[in-house]
């Protein structure tokens, strides 16, 4: 009996627990069902996107400047150090400008000079007597030719005052009857505040004329140090070159010995042809203004020939002195004549005689010459106006040798040298307006080489241009 029971008390305990599963899943069904509806009666909500990870910095902060503005900057900070250097050596340049004008016109002096020094020396002249003999000559015919301008100016200025003097009556008489209604009264006036202002700037005169007696003594002391310059430079100018490339480095020795060479035969070339055409100028000049009666005919070709020494300017300016002494002297149809005379001669001057004379080794650009011109001036004055143009001239010819030069050393360093047996040549574009065969220099003043230029592998050396004692350049 008690044994059914414990079955009967198993088997209800059985059912109990069948029945509470039972119960559980069926609460799970109805709970899924539910979700299940609830997820068709509302949409899923957007994904939300992962964030991309940031990159690593780069190592090198300069990758992330563009590459132009890299360039920029690298250009920006060369021409910065540049424009400090010109900066730094203007200031130089300014306070020691009587000795560097002194030694630049030396230089020019010398390059007219040495063809004699050679020429003696080849007739079997010592060096030391040839070199006393042309510096000697060569500063008494200077000298003479100053003295000459001044002497013919001091014996016509009574004439020309006068002459000035009647051209003022005239000038006068012209307005009184010229249709600007120009009265005595208002002339008178205008002599009477001329007066007026010279006198109340007396002392302003005054302080110029002692500023001119500076300038007079500065003016023998530039003489005596150019004179002094021209005397070593045609003696012994080959072992100053030499001194001067000991200067730089081993390295940098074969391209400047290739270069002042040419340099040399650039300027001696300028010199040259500027004596031969402001010659020919002041000669046709001179005497179209003397057969037109234009008193102080001489002084004033004298004036022609030291103004062409100033490319473009001076010529403009000298015969704008000459048209005016004609107007004053002669009437205006003698000045339009004067006029026409020198607009003639520097037309023949400019489109025949420089082009033919000069050639392509010193040609330099109008616009270059304008610019070096006024630079020159706003440096150095007159003085700076008169160097500034060979100065040009032989940057033009060194920068287009020193390009070619490192064209030529790049190919060799690449295996691809072209051909040395023969003379090197440099490129002749455009716009390098050098002298494009390199094989001219040295050149000793016959004009006959005597060696060649091989190229980065065969430099001239340490030599010097031979141009103040041995050879024109």
């Amino acid at each position: 009996m008690s044994e059914k029971r414990r079955l009967g008390a198993g088997l209800a305990a059985g059912l109990a627990a069948i029945a509470v599963r039972l119960e559980e899943r069926r609460r799970a069904a109805a709970a899924a069902a539910r979700a299940a509806e609830e997820r068709e009666v509302r949409p899923d909500p957007p994904a939300v996107q992962a964030l991309p990870r940031a990159t690593a910095r780069p190592a090198d902060a300069g990758a992330v400047v563009p590459y132009s503005m890299r360039v920029a900057a690298e250009i920006g900070w060369r021409l910065l150090i540049l424009a400090g250097t010109v900066w730094v050596l203007m200031k130089v340049i300014g306070t020691i400008q009587l000795v560097v004008l002194a030694f630049v016109a030396a230089l020019l002096i010398t390059a007219l000079l040495q063809p004699f020094v050679a020429r003696l020396k080849r007739a079997g002249v010592p060096r030391g007597l040839a070199t006393a003999i042309t510096f000697v000559g060569g500063f008494i015919v200077m000298g003479l030719v100053g003295w000459f301008v001044v002497w013919q100016v001091m014996e016509n200025i009574d004439n020309l005052s006068s002459s000035l003097q009647d051209g003022v009556a005239e000038l006068k008489k012209w307005l009184l009857n010229s249709p600007f209604h120009v009265t005595d009264a208002q002339i008178n006036q205008i002599a009477k505040n001329l007066q007026d202002a010279i006198g109340s700037n007396s002392k302003a005169l005054t302080d110029a004329g002692l500023q001119g007696v500076t300038w007079v003594v500065e003016l023998l002391t530039g003489i005596l140090l150019a004179m002094f310059s021209t005397l070593f430079l045609l003696y012994d100018g080959n072992n100053i070159w030499n001194w001067c490339l000991r200067l730089f480095p081993q390295a940098a020795r074969g391209a400047l010995g290739g270069a002042g060479p040419r340099a040399w035969r650039t300027l001696t070339l300028y010199v040259r042809g500027t004596v031969i055409v402001a010659l020919i100028d002041a000669v046709f000049i001179g005497a179209g203004i003397f057969a037109l009666g234009v008193p102080m005919a001489v002084p004033l070709a004298v004036v022609i020939f030291l103004a062409a020494f100033v490319p473009l300017v001076g010529a403009v300016a000298s015969g704008v002195v000459a048209v005016i002494v004609a107007l004053v002297t002669q009437g205006p149809v003698t000045a339009l004549a004067v006029l026409g005379v020198v607009l003639l001669v520097q037309q023949i001057e400019g489109h025949v005689l420089q082009p033919f004379i000069l050639g392509r080794a010193v040609k330099v650009h109008p616009l270059a010459v304008v610019l070096s011109v006024a630079a020159g001036s706003l440096v150095a004055g007159i003085g700076g106006a008169v160097v500034a143009v060979p100065l040009a001239a032989v940057a033009n010819t060194v920068i287009g040798y020193l390009r070619s030069y490192g064209h030529e050393a790049e190919m060799a360093e690449l295996g691809d040298a072209p051909d040395t047996s023969g003379p090197a040549k440099a490129p002749d574009t455009p716009g390098t307006h050098g002298v494009a065969d390199t094989e001219t220099a040295p050149v000793d003043a016959s004009g006959v080489s005597r060696e060649r230029v091989q190229g980065p592998e065969k430099p001239a050396g340490p030599r010097g241009p031979e141009g103040p004692r041995g050879s024109a350049g």
